[in-house]
C-alpha cells in the first residue's frame, strides 16, 4: 500500500515538515497545550505558542524540546502525531492513517547521546511511523543549502536554531568536525530578559523576550543609531506593572556573551579542522543557515571576528527541513550520510 514519506524538522522552537513530492507543507511552534489534570492534549503549534504564559491553572502550555533534544517524551509524542496526522491527511479518529504508516526522517542534533537518539526514534515510531531514519542537521542543512557535499573538498556550515547550534566541517558526504552547543535563539531571549530584569527590574515574559530579539537583536550596531522600542513588564520591587524604553545598544549589549560563545564554538570547530580542508573554507566561506542566522549583522560579525566570509544560505529557516526531504526521496544517494538506526 502506498504510503507518505515525510522529513521532519524537529526543532526546538518550530517544528517543519516536508511531505516527499509535496514539499514543506507545515511549519508551527513546537508548543502544546495540555489539560493539568488528565495530561491531555488540548492545543499544539501556533494554537498553543498563543497559550505561553497566558494559561488558567488547569491548561499548561509547554515546549517539549529544550536544547534540542526531547524533554517531555509523552508531550513529543503527542505532537508528533498531532503532525503526522495532519500531513497525512486523516482525521484524528480515521483508520486509513493506521493502514498506511509513512517512512520518517527526523533530524538531530550533532552532538546528542545514544539515548537522546532513541528517544527520538521511540516517539517517532509511537507517533505512527512505519520507519524511521535520522540525519544529523548540519548534513540535512548543508544539503537544503545545495551545497555538494559528496565532494572531496571542505565546507563549513553554521545551523543555528533555537535550542542549538551546530557547526560541521563537511567533505566527501560525511561530517568530518563538529561542534553542538546548547545555545541559539533561545539563549539570546533568556539573555535578553536577564539583561533587563538586572537593568530596569523588570519581569518580562518568553513572548516579549522574543519580540525585543525579534526587533531589536543586532550583532553590530551603529554608533549613530537612535532605534528603541517600548517594553510593558512587572515591576520586581512593586509587583505592578510597568513599560520602560530599550534602545538597539542595550539589546546588542545583552546579547554579546551569547555572540561570544557562538564565536568561542566556530574556532574550537577551524582549530579541529585539517588544513587541507581549512583551506577549502577560505575559499568557499562558512554557509549559515537556521532561523538564529537572521539575527542581523551575524554574518558580518562572524566574517569580522574569524576573516573568513560568512554568508546566509537562501531559505535559511527552511535549510533543514528541505535537506532532510531531499534526502529522504534519495536514500540510496545520501546513504552514507543517513543513520541507519531505522526500525523495521
Amino acid at each position: 500500500m502506498f504510503s507518505k514519506r515525510i522529513g521532519i524538522d524537529l526543532g526546538t522552537a518550530n517544528t517543519l515538515v516536508y511531505v516527499a513530492g509535496e514539499g514543506v507543507v507545515l511549519n508551527e511552534p513546537t508548543v502544546v497545550a495540555v489539560r493539568a489534570d488528565d495530561n491531555k492534549v488540548v492545543a499544539v503549534g501556533s494554537e498553543a505558542k498563543e497559550m505561553l504564559g497566558r494559561t488558567p491553572g488547569n491548561i499548561v502550555a509547554t515546549r517539549p524540546l529544550k536544547d534540542g533534544v526531547i524533554a517531555d517524551y509523552a508531550i513529543t509524542e503527542a505532537m508528533l502525531s498531532y503532525f503526522i496526522e495532519k500531513v497525512s491527511g486523516k482525521n484524528r479518529f480515521g483508520t486509513s492513517f493506521l493502514k498506511a504508516k509513512p517512512e520518517v526522517m527526523v533530524c538531530i542534533p550533532s552532538g546528542i547521546t545514544q539515548v537522546e537518539k532513541r528517544a527520538v526514534l521511540d516517539a517517532t515510531m509511537a507517533a505512527g511511523a512505519r520507519n524511521v531514519y535520522l540525519i544529523e542537521e548540519p548534513l540535512a542543512a548543508a544539503i537544503g543549502a545545495k551545497i555538494p557535499i559528496a565532494q572531496p573538498n571542505g565546507h563549513m556550515i553554521l545551523d543555528a536554531g533555537g535550542g542549538t547550534s551546530d557547526i560541521a566541517v563537511i567533505s566527501l558526504g560525511g561530517i568530518v568536525v563538529h561542534r553542538s552547543i546548547r545555545i541559539a535563539g533561545d539563549k539570546l531571549e533568556e539573555a535578553v530578559g536577564t539583561y533587563i530584569r538586572k537593568k530596569f527590574n523588570l519581569m518580562v515574559g518568553e513572548q516579549t523576550a522574543e519580540e525585543i530579539k525579534v526587533n531589536m537583536a543586532n550583532a553590530i550596531v551603529a554608533l549613530t543609531s537612535t532605534k528603541k522600542m517600548d517594553v510593558k513588564g512587572r515591576d520586581t520591587i512593586s509587583g505592578l506593572p510597568r513599560q520602560i524604553e530599550i534602545h538597539e545598544f542595550e539589546v546588542n549589549e545583552a546579547i554579546q556573551p551569547v555572540l561570544k560563545a557562538l564565536m568561542s564554538a566556530i574556532r574550537e570547530t577551524f582549530e579541529m579542522t585539517p588544513p587541507e580542508l581549512a583551506s577549502d573554507i577560505i575559499d568557499k566561506g562558512i554557509v549559515l543557515s537556521g532561523g538564529t542566522t537572521l539575527l542581523r549583522n551575524l554574518d558580518k560579525y562572524i566574517t569580522r571576528e574569524t576573516g573568513v566570509p560568512a554568508y546566509i544560505a537562501e531559505d535559511p529557516l527552511f535549510c533543514v527541513v528541505r535537506g532532510t526531504g531531499v534526502a529522504l526521496e534519495n536514500l540510496e544517494l545520501y546513504k552514507k550520510s543517513i543513520n541507519r538506526n531505522e526500525y523495521k
